[in-house]
């Protein structure tokens, strides 16, 4: 953003306004961490905030400041319609596209407040009043802590919006082992420290905090659902929705199992395939050169970081798992090395 569009957003936030803060549908932890440090924040300038989600966060997250003031659209669109007809400001965190926010997309878009995108994903939309986005970062949370710098207002990041950003980081640089290489992410994450961030203990709070039947899971992916196609050096997992039922899936159960294949020695690309309602969710990962957002956009309807990405398909399973399998031999030649 040019100075002078940031003066101007600099100048909106200096009177009470009506403000929303929204995510990404399936949010994770930097949706979450990035949601809730910037509502702290905007506490403190006394605005009327309120953070509205497309569904269900992980109950990993639940212990985080203020989560428990988060609005679920699907739960409650009315309360949350309401609030967003009053709304003065709209902050869009952690996402490109207004498609990423679902069956909210539309009221969202139709809004009449002023929307400001905060986000590290590449090539954002212009349907936005600002944009700040860069994909030269760890995190969106990372990027809300350097606006709230930005704005000269560092004196009001205290240990509760420290811990949000730190929550935001972690989590979305997958505990410090992708987009991770900035020495500016580790000089912020020094400052949280220094405000009382214990890494230790949020460390324990977010990963664990596992359901016996979340493990029971996990280990059934490893031992029955994994394919590995050394030919191609991919491997994959798949889940049906029965496969969830028997577990009884809650939500951020399958969180990070889509990294597992990832770590086979010369696996290069990893997918987790799930079944839900009407569709099947597909998480990308890979190692190295291999565009995992491209490959994501153009065949599932998709995107991401390069190494992260996530997609749907309107196949069943069975077809998309085969779609998945016709596709490689193109792309051997990224795939292997």
């Amino acid at each position: 953003m040019t100075p002078i569009k940031f003066s101007k957003v600099k100048e909106l936030l200096n009177k009470p306004s009506n403000i929303i803060i929204t995510s990404h549908l399936n949010p994770d932890g930097d949706a979450i961490g990035s949601s809730l440090a910037m509502y702290n924040f905007l506490l403190q300038k006394n605005h009327n905030v309120s953070v509205i989600i497309p569904n269900e966060y992980p109950a990993f997250l639940a212990w985080m400041p203020n989560c428990n003031r988060i609005l679920i659209y699907e739960h409650q669109q009315e309360k949350a319609l309401e609030l967003l007809n009053n709304a003065d400001i709209i902050f869009c965190l952690d996402f490109n596209s207004f498609q990423r926010v679902e069956k909210f997309s539309e009221s969202l878009k139709n809004s009449d407040a002023i929307k400001i995108l905060i986000d590290h994903h590449p090539q954002p939309e212009d349907n936005f009043d600002y944009i700040i986005s860069t994909v030269k970062t760890s995190s969106a949370s990372e990027l809300v802590y350097d606006f709230i710098v930005d704005l000269g207002e560092k004196h009001l990041i205290n240990k509760t919006i420290a811990e949000c950003i730190y929550v935001g980081i972690v989590t979305d640089t997958g505990s410090f082992s992708y987009l991770c290489n900035y020495e500016k992410t580790y000089l912020i994450i020094a400052e949280l420290i220094k405000l009382g961030v214990n890494g230790e203990h949020i460390h324990s709070l977010v990963y664990d905090t596992f359901s016996e039947n979340r493990l029971r899971l996990l280990g059934y992916c490893i031992t029955e659902k994994l394919k590995v196609l050394n030919e191609f050096q991919t491997a994959y997992i798949y889940l049906s929705a029965d496969d969830l039922k028997e577990f009884n899936y809650q939500v951020g159960d399958t969180e990070d199992v889509v990294n597992y294949p990832l770590s086979i020695i010369n696996i290069n690309f990893a997918v987790l395939f799930i079944e839900r309602k009407n569709l099947i969710r597909l998480s990308f990962r890979s190692k190295g050169e291999f565009l995992v957002n491209k490959f994501a956009k153009k065949h599932f309807k998709g995107g991401g970081h390069r190494n992260a990405a996530g997609g749907n398909s309107y196949l069943s399973l069975e077809q998309t798992l085969k779609k998945f399998e016709e596709l490689l031999p193109q792309y051997r030649k990224q795939l292997i090395y």
